[in-house]
Order: C-alpha cells, then structure tokens, then sequence
C-alpha cells in the first residue's frame, strides 16, 4: 500500500467487495474507534477529500489485529 493512496489504489481495493458493505474509517491507533464516513467528496488543490461523519464506537478488536494496531 502506498503512503499516498491516489484514487486509483482506493478503487482497486474496492471494486470486487459487496458495493452493499458498510464502509467505516480506522482512526487513531492509540485510541482506535470506527468513524462514519461522509458521502460528500470534495476535490481541492489537486486532492480528493472525504469527511469524517461522526464516530460510531470502538474498532473490532479483530479490525485493530489486522490493522497491526494491537
């Protein structure tokens, strides 16, 4: 994985899971919780954003393993 995931990359990833999976964002190893992801995309300055949408809970003990975050 590239430090600096391009979209290219993140479609990759995506393209051969279920479109109708869930997607949650893993923030901070030190205090590892889950986030929403926001729908809205914005393109500024040559980079594609995607807000956080609020926190839904802790991240899955088995996410934080397979992240290395343990």
């Amino acid at each position: 994985m590239p430090q600096y995931l391009t979209v290219g990359h993140l479609l990759r990833q995506l393209q051969e899971l279920d479109p109708n999976l869930p997607v949650r964002l893993a923030v901070n190893p030190d205090f590892p919780f889950a986030h929403f992801v926001g729908a809205k995309v914005v393109v500024r300055d040559g980079k594609a954003y995607i807000a956080d949408d609020g926190q839904e809970d802790y991240l899955p003990v088995g996410a934080r393993d397979a992240l290395t975050w343990a």
